[in-house]
This record gives structure tokens, C-alpha cells and sequence, in this order.
């Protein structure tokens, strides 16, 4: 052989040895005659088959293996022809044919099928980083051939439009290092990157390569194994992906879009496309980035049926539908026009289904020739629709949520938090143009009445109607929303007094129409009093506390009426002010005291705690209800008064119990939003428990909603540092304000209340049972204990405890009582802590 290892003479030995004439073999690199699986290989190591024979297989032209000797030596100086000549000898093989029969396999064959029959595209390079042997692995995985792959450099085969070049720059950087022996080199490198394949295809692959010494340590080679670790790296990168913008709750198309785009990203043969299924089984477009807007729209609200494309029909059927010619499928009959001129000729759609095995949507793929998916594709869509379903699963959560938080249950209308919201919004707009708005704040008269005659459920019902009259009277432009109750709220934007005044008369007209109520015709009376912006007041709270007071006027004239906020309702004003003043003198000569209504366990055995409420009994006025002096106190800066006030009372009570072994666990109080922006509550709470030695867990702290969206900073470090001392925290009238999740996890609470309001429709409401049942299931995933207040009959206490509410609170079990009472309450009925 000349110095290209090419043979140069082959002797009838070697004719006999391998079946074949020296013309076939003349000219032919000497590993073609060495057994397939040893043919990328190094060429021979000629120091080592200088000094020893090595036995190697080779294959005869019959296809029989042979097992020989092989031996190099020198030819002698008078054979060695020009040393510039290409063909000039340089080496000559001496082989000797080994006796057949049963012989161990040789090592580097055993070597090379077990390297072949691997999974891992494996290389190995020159010292100089050059390629001179691959493994079958490589074509499987990349589809490079050993002709194209040898003599290059080993990034060459990395490199790609998408490879991380910093990634890649290490590599080389590596390679380099070992190539120039440099200390460290005998080190491995290992790395994670994005490459493509021969045809283009994305790839995934882990990296490693390291360096090969020989026995005096003198680099030989350079390895290099590549694992496939496309699906797990999909899986990790949409997963992060579309859980983090989840998170972030960007809009459900964002995400899903996202999703898809990450898709088509790794796989560019197919369009990847999201369909909603809405509750009527209508098709919603949620995510197509490579599908035309045109195409969408033609899509949102198609009803799915049996024969609806691929997606329609998925969602029908509930399982997948693949369509491998969509220009002749009668599935497609109706809709192929839409995706057969962009190139679309197949379309495999899975149905979306949540725990439940409900349908919630259709994922799909489209191909751009007819065809199937292939096993990666399969793959990918079983990733694809574990995280729709997420995704869908968890705005469906969101929506409802939002429905509790900003609607109210019975009527559908927004609740006063919402309303608010929007006209705050309003009143911002209208204030550059000093446009006017009115605020109409409408009353049933005598609804008390229709409940008590007809029953709830048929007040309810008349609840629902007057709604719907109140939404079709004020047109478009407006919004109405309930206040809870009986009362309604109108937003009217650019309508001055006299429009306003002739809106009042069309909604009296209205709601003055007879409505059945049960068997019987009832014409509703109905008080709405107006306020106008901005000439009575510029924010919401304002127009709606004189809105207020003129529907009370309306109120007086015990018929259908409306009245402007006016002088005289100013008046009232002028008696808050003296009940502002009696309240400062109440405080101060301890004219307030404080009941405790008992919460107890569901079958009332047990006492869970007690809930300090705050009653005022007026020299002139008798009993002052508390909503009306608390919100009184409030405006007038006196609540941080008010609550230390109960604090210490609450505290002082808890310790005189403690003291006589009155068994009460522990004692809730009411505090405002107010009070947690007062930096020094934290102080004055633990103050309180160390001066009437009481545990932190004796007390809990009951807020509402309004804390969890106030942006006073102090708000939610107080919040904080009073959790930090071991106080429990309570979030009260849990439903009536804004409930989202994303707010509900910054604050450190304990414990939900689900508010009465809900509670006093379960046993006609299914809609307030089934809001209930939520409210429950978000208390057990969050470890939240729920505290259902309100609690009048014995058929909800039977559906609360039958849905594992573990706190009941209500006139069911006790009314609010004096602590004397309460300790006799607690003897008679042998009520155990």
C-alpha cells in the first residue's frame, strides 16, 4: 500500500484470501478490505503493526467472514520506488488466514457493533478536531453520510441559524484546547443545543465530547456523543414558557399562542392551531400564528357536529380525527375552500379535555402534503395538550372568579365594587370636557313584604325581573348594578338633570308594570333618588352616599318617586355631624360595648371561636346600627379610635375568660383598611397580648377585601408584620369584592368568610350553592379554613357541613350576646373548645 493506505499489489495469497482479483482491489483504500464495521476506523496505527500482529476480520466478495493476521513491515530500499511518486510503496500487509471454528470475537468488532447499534450519534475526530469516524447513530439522528461528514470540523457538524453561538464558541474554544494540548484538555465539556439535522429539521441534543490519550498520554483523539433530548427539552421549554406566562396571567391567546409558535419553531413542517369550544359547542379561535386571520373568523362560532373539518368533529366526537386529503374527505366538504389555497392538503385534530372529560377545546396540526403524524408529532401534541388543558382549565377558574368577584350571583348585574370601578373610569373621562353624569340609586319599596308573603325564592325571582326591566329601560350608553339587597345602582354618563330626571320616570314606568310573583300579580313601588356630577360630588363614593340620601326621600313619599340630591337633604348631613360628635364622647366615656356571636363546628357541639361586634346604645336614638356609626367613623377620621378601642376591650375579655377558664378558643375582631395603613398596629396588638398575657393564636384579625387592592404601601407590610407575631388573619365577606387569585396569595391569611350573602340563597339558589361550593374547594386548595356566616336554618347548616365547611356562624346557633350571656349559652348547652 502507497502512503494513502491505497493498495498498490495484491498477491494470489491475497486473491485466494479474499475471492477477488488484483484488478478489483488496485487503487482501493485498504479499509474497504477489513470487515464492514471496521471501515471507519482510523487507518492502521503502523508503529504498533510493526511490533505486533493483530487479528482482524475481513469479509471475502463471497459475503463469508475470515478471520486473519495482520502484519506490517517495511519493503526493502530496492523496492521503494520514488518517494514522490503517489503510488510508490510504502507499506507492505502480511497476512495470515486463521484456522476456522469457533474463535472469541475480536474486541474492537464487538466494539463497533455495540457503538453502531447505539442510540447516541457518536464521532471521533483527528488531535486536529477533524472528523475520521462516525457511528450509524450519526445517520439515523442527523442523516449525514460518512462521505460527507469526514475531515470536518467537528462545530461544522453543530452549527446552525438557531445554535446558541455562545454555546458553540465554547466548543470550538474546547477543541482548539485539546488540539494544542493545553492544560486542562484532558477535561470533558459537556452543553445543551438547538442544531438541525441534514434535512433542516430542529434538534435538541445534550453534548459532551472528550479527549482520547494513548499510553504515554499523547492525544490520539477527540470523542464526541450526541443524545437526542429533543422531546424532554420541548417539554422543559414550553412547559417554563407557557406556566410562566400563565402566571403573569397574560390573555389566554397570548399564551397559547406562544405555545404554538414554540411549536412550529421545532417542527416548521406543521401549523399548529388552538380552538375554544364555548358552553352552546361553538368554536372560538384561540391561537394560529401561521393560519390567516381570514380563516379564523370563518371558524369563531361554527357549531362543532359530526361533520365539521377535523377540529368541529374532534370536539364533537371527543377523540381524535385525522384527515389525511382534505380535498376529498367529506368531513371537509363544507370548509376546504378555507384552507386548501394556503398550501394545507392534511389536518390531525385532539380534542382538549379537563379533569372533568369535558371537551374544552381542539389542538390541531395541519401538513402541507397528505399525511399522518409521526411518532415526534405524536409526542409533541400529548405535551401540547396537557398544557392547553391547563391553560384552559385555569381561565375557566379565572372567569369564575371574576364572576364572584365582580358580579352578583342572583341577578348577573356587576356588584358595587365593579360599578364603582367603572365610574371612577367615567367620571376621569368626562372631567376634561366638564360633561355632567347622575348616579341613580333605586329602591324596592316593601320588598321585605313579597319575601315574607311569597317566600324567598319568588323575591328572588322578582329580583331577576326588575334587573332585566332596569338594563332594557337605561339603553345603551349606561350600566346598572346591584348593591346587594333590594337596591340598584345606574351610571348615566352626559346626562344632564333634566335627562336624567326623564330616565328616573322611564325606569318608574317600568318597573311599575305588574309582575307575577308565585300565583299573584304584584305592581313593584320603587324610590330612586339622583345625584349629578359634578355639581354633587366628583368621586363615586361621594355621588353614591347622596344618591343615598335622596333615594330616602324618594322613600318617604311610600310610593313610585324619584328625588334630587337638594338642601334639604343636607340636613341629614348636619345630623351625621352630631352623631360624630356623640360618637368621639361615646369613646371617651366608654358609651360603647361589645357582644360576641359564637362560631361553632358544624353540628354545634363544638365552639371554634367567638366574633366581637361593636354595639352603641344612644341616649336619645336607641341602638345605633353599626354599619351606620362604623362607616360614620371612618369619614370623620375616628376608625383607628374605634378599632383600638375594640382591641383592648376584645383582649381585656379574652383574658378575664382565659382567667376563668371560660372555654373560648380564641376571639376574632373587625379592623379596616384604615387600620392597616397605621404602622404601628403591629406594636399596639402585641403590646395588647403581652399586657393581658394572651398567645398570639388567641387572636384573629378579620379584614375585608379592600385590603387585598389598596395601594398604600404601609398596607401590606402591616398586614405582614402583624401575621409575623403568630396573629391569625381573616378575609371577611369572601365573594362580595375583588377575589382574584393573583391577589388573594399576597396576603398571609388563615382563614375565609364566606360572606351571607351567599349563604342565605343556598336553598333556592343554585347558582349561589354552586359560587358556595367554589368558595369551599379554593379554602381546601389553599389550606384555608372557611367560616360560613350567616347561618339561619337547619337546611344550610346540612349543605355547609355536607361540603366540608368546618366553621358555622348565625342566628341559627346563637345571636350575638353579651359576655354574661355567652358564658350561660355555653353552660346550658355543654358546649366544649
Amino acid at each position: 500500500m502507497n502512503a494513502q493506505y491505497r493498495v498498490t499489489r495484491f498477491d494470489h495469497g491475497a486473491e485466494d484470501l479474499w475471492g477477488m482479483s488484483q484488478a478489483d482491489v488496485l487503487g482501493t483504500p485498504v479499509k474497504e478490505l477489513l470487515h464492514p464495521l471496521l471501515q471507519r476506523s482510523n487507518p492502521p496505527d503502523t508503529g504498533h503493526l510493526m511490533e505486533h500482529s493483530q487479528e482482524l476480520p475481513i469479509l471475502r466478495k463471497d459475503g463469508q467472514t475470515r478471520w486473519v493476521s495482520l502484519t506490517l513491515v517495511r519493503p526493502p530500499a530496492a523496492e521503494t520506488t520514488d518517494p514522490d511518486n503517489p503510488e510508490a510503496t510504502r507499506y507492505i500487509a502480511l497476512l495470515k488466514a486463521l484456522p476456522p471454528g469457533p474463535t472469541r470475537p475480536h474486541p474492537l468488532l464487538q466494539l463497533a457493533r455495540a457503538i453502531d447499534a447505539s442510540d447516541h450519534a457518536i464521532f471521533v475526530a483527528s488531535p486536529d478536531g477533524r472528523i475520521v469516524f462516525i457511528n450509524r447513530g450519526v445517520t439515523r439522528m442527523l442523516g449525514y453520510s460518512i462521505e460527507e461528514i469526514e475531515g470536518q470540523l467537528v462545530p461544522w457538524v453543530l452549527a446552525s441559524t438557531h445554535t446558541d453561538s455562545v454555546a458553540l464558541n465554547a466548543v470550538e474554544a474546547y477543541v482548539r484546547s485539546c488540539s494544542q494540548r493545553i492544560d486542562g484538555a484532558a477535561q470533558g465539556h459537556h452543553a445543551e443545543l438547538l442544531i438541525h439535522t441534514r434535512n433542516g429539521r430542529p434538534l435538541w441534543v445534550s453534548l459532551a465530547l472528550n479527549p482520547v490519550f494513548d499510553e504515554v498520554g499523547q492525544l490520539v483523539n477527540i470523542l464526541t456523543a450526541l443524545t437526542d433530548i429533543t422531546l424532554t427539552k420541548m417539554h422543559e421549554v414550553l412547559q417554563n414558557k407557557v406556566l410562566a406566562a400563565t402566571v403573569l396571567e397574560r390573555p389566554i391567546s397570548e399564551v397559547l399562542t406562544l405555545m404554538c409558535s414554540e411549536i412550529e419553531r421545532i417542527a416548521p413542517e406543521v401549523v399548529a392551531t388552538v380552538l375554544g369550544v364555548d358552553a352552546e359547542g361553538h368554536l372560538r379561535p384561540l391561537a394560529g400564528p401561521s393560519m390567516p386571520e381570514a380563516v379564523s373568523a370563518a371558524l369563531d362560532g361554527l357549531q362543532i357536529s359530526p361533520v365539521c373539518g377535523s377540529c368541529g368533529t374532534a370536539a364533537w366526537r371527543g377523540e381524535p380525527v385525522l384527515v389525511t386529503d382534505i380535498a376529498n374527505d367529506p368531513l371537509w366538504a363544507d370548509y376546504k375552500a378555507l384552507v386548501l389555497p394556503l398550501g394545507l392538503r392534511a389536518c390531525w385534530s385532539s380534542p382538549i379535555k379537563g379533569g372533568d372529560g369535558k371537551v374544552r377545546g381542539t389542538f390541531a396540526f395541519y401538513y402541507r402534503e397528505s399525511r399522518g403524524p409521526s411518532p415526534f408529532h405524536e409526542r409533541l401534541v400529548d405535551i401540547s395538550l396537557h398544557l392547553s388543558a391547563l391553560v384552559l382549565e385555569r381561565e375557566e377558574a379565572r372567569s369564575r372568579l371574576h364572576q364572584l368577584a365582580f358580579f352578583d350571583a342572583l341577578t348577573g348585574l356587576p356588584n358595587r365594587d365593579s360599578l364603582r370601578a367603572h365610574a371612577t373610569r367615567v367620571a376621569l373621562d368626562l372631567r376634561s370636557s366638564n360633561a355632567p353624569m347622575a348616579l341613580l340609586h333605586l329602591d324596592l319599596n316593601r320588598f321585605k313584604n313579597i319575601n315574607d308573603t311569597h317566600g324567598q325564592a319568588a323575591g328572588d325571582s322578582l329580583l331577576r325581573e326588575v334587573a332585566q326591566r332596569i338594563k332594557t329601560a337605561i339603553g345603551e350608553g349606561h350600566a346598572v348594578g346591584r348593591l346587594g339587597g333590594n337596591e340598584f345602582l345606574v351610571v348615566a354618563p352626559y346626562l344632564g338633570s333634566q335627562a336624567a330626571a326623564q330616565l328616573a320616570e322611564r325606569l318608574l314606568a317600568a318597573l311599575g308594570q305588574p309582575v307575577w310573583v308565585g300565583t299573584q300579580q304584584v305592581s313593584p313601588s320603587v324610590a330612586i333618588g339622583i345625584a349629578m356630577s359634578p355639581e354633587d360630588g366628583a368621586d363615586f363614593d361621594c355621588l353614591s352616599r347622596h344618591a343615598d340620601m335622596a333615594m330616602h326621600q324618594a322613600k318617604s313619599a311610600r310610593q313610585s318617586a324619584f328625588r334630587f340630591f337638594s338642601a334639604e337633604i343636607n340636613q341629614q348631613v348636619q345630623e351625621h355631624a352630631m352623631l360624630e360628635a356623640d360618637l368621639r364622647l361615646a369613646l371617651q366615656q366608654d358609651g360603647l360595648h361589645l357582644h360576641y356571636q359564637p362560631k361553632v363546628s358544624p353540628s354545634g357541639a363544638r365552639l371554634m371561636g367567638v366574633e366581637a361586634l361593636l354595639r352603641w346604645q344612644h341616649p336619645q336614638l336607641g341602638a345605633v346600627p353599626p354599619m351606620r356609626f362604623v362607616a360614620l367613623a371612618e369619614e370623620c377620621g375616628l376608625i383607628g379610635t374605634l378599632s383600638a378601642w375594640v382591641l383592648a376591650h376584645a383582649c381585656r375579655q379574652m383574658a378575664d375568660w382565659r382567667q376563668r377558664r371560660i372555654p373560648v378558643p380564641n376571639i376574632a375582631v373587625n379592623l379596616s383598611v384604615s387600620n392597616f395603613r397605621d404602622a404601628t398596629l403591629p406594636t399596639q396588638v402585641a403590646a395588647l397580648l403581652q399586657q393581658h398575657q394572651l398567645h398570639p393564636s388567641d387572636l384573629t384579625l378579620e379584614m375585608t377585601e379592600s385590603v387585598m387592592l389598596d395601594d398604600h404601601p404601609q398596607v401590606l407590610a402591616t398586614v405582614h408584620a402583624v401575621r409575623a407575631l403568630g396573629v391569625h388573619l381573616s378575609l371577611d365577606d369572601f365573594g362580595t369584592g375583588y377575589s382574584s387569585l393573583a391577589n388573594l396569595h399576597r396576603l398571609p391569611i388563615q382563614e375565609l368568610k364566606l360572606d351571607r350573602s351567599f349563604v342565605q340563597d343556598l336553598e333556592h339558589n343554585p347558582v349561589a350553592r354552586a359560587l358556595t361550593t367554589s368558595v369551599l374547594r379554593i379554602g381546601e386548595s389553599l389550606n384555608l379554613q372557611v367560616v360560613a356566616e350567616g347561618v339561619e336554618t337547619e337546611e344550610q347548616r346540612a349543605f355547609l357541613a355536607e361540603r366540608g365547611c368546618s366553621t358555622l356562624q348565625g342566628y341559627l346557633f346563637a345571636r350575638p350576646l353579651a359576655p354574661a350571656a355567652l358564658e350561660t349559652w355555653l353552660s346550658e348547652r355543654n358546649i366544649r373548645s
